[in-house]
């Protein structure tokens, strides 16, 4: 006999949150795999414009990061690869060197120690929609780890190599873990590499939802409250680690070489 029937719903979440932690199992890796695995996801999920956009996460050395290197595509990220920079993008260890366009990522990582991975890239849609000058609008349920999480940054300052753009970038991102830069794309913060990863994915869809919901009518918003109830629910770690080995199993299943 069911004994859940008259539970309210904020002790329902909490069970299944607390159920997550053990059913949900996903493999260990390294930051440099999780790294690689993300040029991979990233590149099956339309990411990819050439040489354009950088994936970042802080290595075990303060003040350094790992990222790819210039020249390749995500498609050609492994994870022996990446190289390793300090926050004057020297190479610390590795081959080649980094994007310039990474100084950007050193200014976020000083503002936000809270923050462990960056995304930057120019997916379709996303810089599609960038073209119209109009923030990011979150209203369906999938959507929501990104209610009143995404800024907007409506100028755009130029090719992002200086440190003017750099601290424009930064403070226009604020406490918030996405922006959408017009004339530009996109960049998400995690505080691990499976929620930028997740959240750089959730974007590029919302904004292929946002451009087609605008060509049929006019986008109605949710909810304050349930949209925030939403995010809150979508936004775990446990959950993005699990979404993320998803995306992670598919992606091999391509790109085998990935991890070498």
């Amino acid at each position: 006999m069911a004994d859940t029937l008259s539970l309210p719903k904020a002790e329902l979440m909490a069970r299944a949150h607390e159920r997550m932690q053990t059913a949900l199992d996903v493999p260990e890796r390294c930051t440099r795999e999780k790294l690689a695995l993300t040029c991979r996801i990233l590149f099956e999920g339309g990411h990819d414009s050439g040489l354009a956009g950088q994936i970042t996460a802080r290595a075990e050395k303060p003040d350094t990061f790992y990222t790819q290197r210039f020249g390749l595509g995500f498609d050609e990220i492994t994870a022996s690869s990446l190289v390793h920079v300090d926050h004057d993008l020297n190479v610390v260890s590795g081959d080649g060197m980094p994007n310039p366009a990474n100084r950007f990522h050193t200014w976020i990582y000083r503002a936000r120690p809270d923050v462990n991975c960056i995304i930057h890239t120019h997916p379709f849609h996303v810089s599609t929609l960038s073209m119209l000058e109009v923030p990011l609008l979150v209203s369906h349920m999938d959507l929501c780890p990104l209610f009143d999480d995404c800024a907007f940054l409506a100028e755009w300052p130029g090719v992002p190599v200086g440190n003017e753009e750099g601290e424009l970038i930064s403070e226009a991102l604020g406490d918030r873990r996405a922006i959408l830069l017009a004339h530009h794309g996109l960049l998400v913060t995690g505080r691990t590499v499976e929620e930028a990863c997740v959240l750089a994915l959730l974007m590029e869809r919302a904004a292929r939802m946002q451009l087609t919901a605008m060509a049929a009518g006019t986008v109605k918003p949710i909810s304050d409250v349930l949209g925030r109830e939403a995010h809150d629910w979508i936004s775990t770690p446990r959950r993005n680690a699990a979404s993320f080995d998803y995306h992670a199993r598919r992606a091999l299943r391509r790109h085998p070489d990935c991890l070498d």
